[in-house]
């Protein structure tokens, strides 16, 4: 028997979304790591705390949900 497929969080350009929601700036979004999760959470984790932190960084720029509108 096969194990059923399940889908991953994969963005269509295959970066992740790193960034504060539009919504509520209190909802910061970092997910889409194109299955590097592991990999990528210490980097994910450092801009995450950068953006509570309230510093701005221009990396992010490129990550942000606001590139799909």
């Amino acid at each position: 028997m096969r194990a059923p497929t399940r889908s991953r969080p994969t963005m269509p350009d295959y970066l992740p979304v790193i960034g504060p929601s539009s919504a509520d700036k209190r909802v910061i979004y970092a997910f889409g790591h194109q299955h590097l999760g592991i990999t990528l959470g210490g980097a994910t984790g450092e801009l995450v705390a950068q953006l509570v932190d309230g510093k701005r960084t221009t990396v992010l720029e490129r990550f942000s949900v606001s590139r799909f509108s």
